[in-house]
């Protein structure tokens, strides 16, 4: 059976995520349905849902080992550049879907089988480093800002906890669609690269010159009082993630008052990523990177992602 490098998953670590990182030999991929086919990865991009799969969350020990990664770009078997959607369908999860790591092997190697729907043509304009970054992060925070965030009909955008891949890509496209753009980070030195995408940088919990229409909410407990006081008569606060607990307080009656509208989102579509491409090639936008790192130190990538000190997308190169 042929066999390709891959970082992985064998066992799981709640306290220590990175010691169930293992980086060797796996078998390649096999199509599961006749529609599948096989990309040769050129670029890949890590997630946090990449640490906690290697904490144990969303896996079982009978799904193991598990190639870890959810984002990815390369080749496919008529040698067209493509990005790869990273959702699947799945009749065995209840949602009727699941994520590349979930229950079908992940992007971190050098092949990944997806549906042939699956794959968006690359612009030939954004390089493999950069379309890498876009389909988990940027894909979520394009859907919050446009599809759930309507954010035509707003001046103005709070994005909560600026540093992260979503909260940055939503610091970035908010800007590129000509809105003005708040973002709070506790760390100085973010809140300055935050300023140089062209965004106001505040501290957490700070009162806002204007009240926004749009609140992109990936924090979650810290920050919900905030953004609800933050929010204007009718705006949108769109939820994609919870870091920092599920279960804020919650004023329903500025709520009702304000007639403020809490919605959740996760990911997007695969028309929405090809959207996405195409904003990107046309405003020139370029996702923010952290670090491009090459496949022979992944496990480098790994750290610097878990060091909680990462700007941005940590881009993996495959061809390295």
């Amino acid at each position: 059976m042929p066999i390709m490098r891959a970082a992985y998953t064998s066992s799981f670590n709640a306290e220590d995520p990175l010691a169930a990182l293992t980086v060797g030999e796996r078998p390649e991929p096999t199509h599961p349905e006749s529609d599948w086919v096989t990309v040769r990865v050129r670029a890949s991009s890590l997630n946090h849902h990449d640490l906690w799969s290697l904490r144990g969350v969303g896996l079982s020990a009978d799904q193991l080992p598990m190639i870890l990664g959810c984002d990815a770009a390369g080749v496919d078997p008529d040698g067209n550049e493509v990005v790869v959607f990273p959702v699947v369908p799945d009749r065995a999860d209840p949602r009727g879907m699941s994520i590349l790591s979930e229950h079908f092997q992940g992007t971190l190697a050098e092949s990944v089988a997806v549906p042939r729907a699956n794959l968006v043509p690359k612009p030939a304009e954004l390089s493999f480093t950069d379309v890498a970054c876009l389909p988990t992060a940027w894909l979520t925070a394009y859907r919050m800002l446009t599809t759930k965030g309507r954010v035509d009909e707003a001046e103005a955008v709070l994005v909560q906890g600026a540093g992260g891949g979503v909260a940055t890509a939503a610091v970035r496209l908010g800007v590129a669609l000509g809105k003005r753009v708040y973002a709070t980070s506790r760390d100085a030195g973010k809140r300055e690269r935050i300023a140089a995408l062209g965004a106001t940088a505040v501290e957490p919990g700070a009162r806002l010159p204007e009240r926004v229409g749009v609140v992109i909410e990936t924090v979650g407990a810290a920050t919900f009082e905030h953004s609800l006081k933050s929010a204007a008569a009718g705006a949108r606060i769109v939820v994609s993630g919870a870091t920092s607990g599920h279960e804020p307080v919650l004023n329903l009656r500025r709520v009702f008052a304000m007639q403020l509208e809490i919605l959740g989102t996760s990911m997007g579509t695969p028309e929405e990523l090809a959207e996405l491409l195409a904003l990107c090639v046309r405003r020139d936008i370029r996702p923010v990177v952290d670090e491009v790192v090459p496949f022979s130190r992944v496990a480098n990538a790994f750290a610097r992602l878990a060091s909680g000190d990462v700007f941005g997308k940590v881009v993996v190169d495959h061809t390295a």
